[in-house]
């Protein structure tokens, strides 16, 4: 959630709206330059199976391991990352709350993962990031396919937002970490790494365990030069720019407006199977429509405004969160606008599953799309291509 609420007796802001009110709300989280470390089908669906624990080898399909917008608490139900796995080799794009347990659970091994991305750094987007490596060197148990990571694994995401927004509601804030308050991927490895120096130096010592510095190749995004500001058009139109590339996929990305969270990227993973883009947490975006052009797959946030109407949310939140986030009518408008064949509605605020039914999810949707739509659910297995 965006530290800018004043943390007062009465818990308000300096516009009267309570910080409680934010948080019941969701409050959903509104080619590397630097690297630290070493060197369409017509049928609509609500639903998709998940198709044994394990995944097979062979072929394209993303995995949801979490679907839940946060940041608060959802208790029973993981945050928000989704896995796209390529011819056996998983990229996972976000690591929100048990991301590593859910990963596991989906039958999906540690030597296998490939790359990890980060749309940007809300705690929601990034909370079980260095659990894959704090806990994934060791590898999942004492089964027979649990083995951990095996080999140095990319980390790319935001670097820098380089300045702080004014507080939601003015007023004054305290700043954590004044001497560096907007740290980017780098210092955020590099501090956690630090933080648990002494596990992770203790278990060096009697357990020998790999040094989780060698198990991450950090390497955070630089922003094209298109008239970018953390203050100001934080996604200014933008075409797509490469990210990265090796022999199963090519990413691109662009900016896209989260708010005032500066960088927040959509990524583009194209395949010989097809090609499926994320938009990470964003507002209704003619970014988003230029990176998913043609896509094969579109994996898109969606905010249920009138649930928030319905428990009695201030309008001052609501058009909070409505410069955040995208309705699911309008997600439809931009699938419909892109040209997608599916569009997987995920990062679902409210994110409790059931809390809004699935019909509407995906009906709202289908206003203005007229492709497949798919409601995510944890665990749940969408082909591609």
């Amino acid at each position: 959630m965006n530290q800018h609420l004043t943390d007062g007796p009465d818990d308000t802001t300096a516009a009267g709206v309570s910080r409680r009110h934010l948080l019941k709300a969701g409050t959903i989280g509104t080619v590397g330059a630097a690297v630290w470390g070493s060197a369409a089908a017509p049928a609509a669906a609500s639903t998709a199976s998940v198709v044994g624990r394990r995944p097979g080898s062979r072929g394209v399909e993303l995995v949801a391991l979490g679907t839940a917008a946060g940041p608060p608490l959802e208790s029973g139900h993981a945050g928000i990352s989704t896995v796209l796995r390529v011819h056996g080799r998983n990229y996972v794009v976000d690591c929100g709350r048990s991301a590593l347990t859910q990963y596991s659970r989906a039958g999906l091994l540690l030597p296998d993962l490939a790359g990890i991305f980060v749309t940007h750094l809300h705690a929601d987007h990034v909370a079980d990031l260095y659990n894959f490596f704090l806990l994934g060197g060791w590898g999942e148990g004492d089964g027979e396919h649990d083995a951990g990571i095996t080999q140095r694994v990319p980390v790319h995401g935001p670097g820098p937002a380089g300045a702080l927004p004014p507080a939601f509601g003015g007023g004054d804030v305290p700043t954590v970490a004044p001497e560096n308050p907007t740290p980017g991927l780098a210092d955020l490895t590099r501090l956690s790494l630090a933080a648990h120096a002494y596990s992770t130096n203790v278990f060096l010592r009697d357990s020998g365990i790999p040094d989780p510095r060698e198990l991450m190749d950090v390497r955070e995004i630089e922003v094209p030069d298109v008239g970018a500001d953390p203050l100001g058009d934080t996604a200014p139109p933008m075409e797509p720019f490469l990210v990265a590339e090796d022999d199963r996929v090519r990413v691109t990305a662009v900016l896209v407006p989260h708010g005032p969270v500066f960088p927040s990227f959509a990524f583009r993973f194209d395949t010989d199977a097809g090609s499926v883009v994320f938009s990470g947490d964003t507002a209704r975006s003619d970014n988003v429509v230029s990176l998913a052009r043609g896509a094969d797959v579109l994996v898109h946030e969606a905010i249920d405004l009138d649930h928030y109407r319905s428990v009695g949310t201030p309008e001052v939140v609501l058009s909070h969160l409505e410069q955040s986030h995208t309705t699911t009518e309008d997600v439809g408008r931009v699938a419909q606008a892109a040209g997608v064949g599916t569009l997987v509605l995920s990062h679902l605020a409210p994110g409790a599953e059931d809390t809004v039914p699935d019909h509407r999810w995906v009906s709202r949707a289908r206003r203005h799309f007229d492709g497949r739509v798919v409601r995510a659910r944890e665990l749940m297995r969408v082909p591609v291509g």
